[in-house]
């Protein structure tokens, strides 16, 4: 198979949440061990950080990488989902996996992939841990894909395990209320392992200690530190907070033996984008009109956002937005500026939103806007209404973001 034929069969044969939804969600670790022992175990064959949460997660994998790449560390980073190249999951340096490893990895496993039925993400784990052990990175910062406990990735033994904060988000998988899911989120937490908790949260922090207590775990609590917060070339607003995460996950690696002296701090955190190629995070991707694009899809990423939208000096603000379907739209439609022009789109994936629907709630709260049949119509229409003192925002999902980027 080329390239093009081996990511179409892992897209189309094997399932996968990011397009699907629940039918590709599984509730145990089977399947995930079995294939670490068919390869020979990799995950244990490099250091490792494991970083879950609601929100924040991706850019705080991706600050850890940039500061240990500063450090002179070979740093391997697995996130998800991907905007534009499935590579983008996995890197090393910033330097995406290869297409000739993807291909290899598959051809080289395709009859185990295929007997044992593996989902996209238990293979993309699989791949991500293999390819690390094989190119003997130092260290490893491997992003949860969904909850923690049950997470394809929750077979490594950390040096420090983080968790940036808890929302309600994939309830349908997670659990219902923010103490469900911050069980789920905790299932991280390792014996004798430090777990650094970014956001301390009056629902959760005795969910947190219970479960370090019972895993002997050291507790650290980053938004109660006092620390300088550091420049970032991670524009957000909201990235105040996970510097903070950073920090305190930095000083445990310190105390693990790790060399990270405070210029590659700096440093790792002004060139988070250079370093990582991390995208679609508060990304202003033109001037006059600008055109902002942020993949927060939910309720707290969405409410930190749209207030730094705010912010912004406009004529007039223009709000290209679609989401999945498994979003509670009702709960979010009042975090949007009512002094907009909407452009209602649907993602082009499976679990997309159908856009009429979504005007329909929209146009219930007294939101007004206009249907486009895909995200380019919306996002063309868009710039041919601004003009160029006006802003044109581009989310509510990691699909609309990636269409446009």
């Amino acid at each position: 198979m080329t390239y093009s034929d081996t990511i179409s069969w892992m897209f189309s044969q094997l399932p996968m949440y990011q397009r699907q939804g629940k039918s590709a969600y599984k509730t145990d670790l089977t399947n995930t061990l079995k294939l670490a022992k068919h390869l020979n175990h990799p995950e244990k064959k490099f250091k490792s950080i494991h970083v879950a949460g609601t929100n924040g997660k991706g850019s705080t994998s991706h600050m850890l990488a940039s500061i240990l790449q500063e450090s002179g560390y070979k740093v391997g980073l697995y996130t998800s989902p991907h905007l534009k190249d499935f590579r983008e999951r996995i890197k090393i340096n910033g330097k995406k996996i290869s297409k000739q490893f993807v291909m290899g990895f598959v051809r080289r496993n395709e009859s185990y992939l295929k007997a044992h039925s593996l989902s996209f993400f238990e293979m993309t784990v699989g791949m991500a841990f293999d390819y690390f052990a094989k190119k003997k990175v130092d260290i490893g910062i491997i992003e949860v894909g969904l909850g923690g406990r049950l997470d394809s990735t929750n077979i490594i033994l950390p040096e420090v395990s983080v968790i940036t904060n808890i929302g309600l988000d994939h309830t349908q998988f997670l659990g219902d209320s923010i103490e469900k899911i911050a069980f789920e989120k905790a299932g991280i937490i390792k014996d004798n392992i430090p777990v650094v908790i970014g956001e301390t949260q009056k629902q959760t922090t005795e969910i947190f200690k219970k479960t370090a207590k019972k895993k002997k775990s050291v507790i650290h609590w980053a938004d109660q530190e006092v620390v300088e917060i550091l420049n970032t070339d991670l524009k957000g607003t909201y990235q105040a907070k996970n510097i903070k995460t950073v920090l305190c996950t930095i000083n445990e690696l310190r105390k693990g033996g790790f060399t990270i002296i405070d210029k590659n701090i700096r440093h790792g955190l002004i060139n988070v984008v250079q370093n990582t190629g991390l995208l679609g995070r508060w990304q202003v991707i033109q001037e006059r009109p600008k055109i902002i694009c942020d993949m927060a899809h939910n309720k707290e990423g969405l409410r930190y956002t749209i207030a730094q939208l705010q912010a912004e000096t406009y004529e007039k603000l223009h709000v290209v937005i679609g989401f999945v379907n498994d979003k509670d739209i009702e709960s979010l439609v009042d975090l949007f500026p009512r002094n907009a022009d909407y452009y209602f789109c649907r993602p082009n994936i499976q679990r997309g939103m159908d856009a009429k629907k979504l005007c329909a709630v929209f146009n219930d709260k007294g939101y007004e806007g206009t249907v486009h049949d895909s995200v380019e119509l919306a996002m063309k229409k868009a710039k041919e209404m601004a003009n160029e003192n006006d802003v044109i925002y581009v989310g509510g999902s990691t699909f609309v973001v990636a269409e446009v980027i």
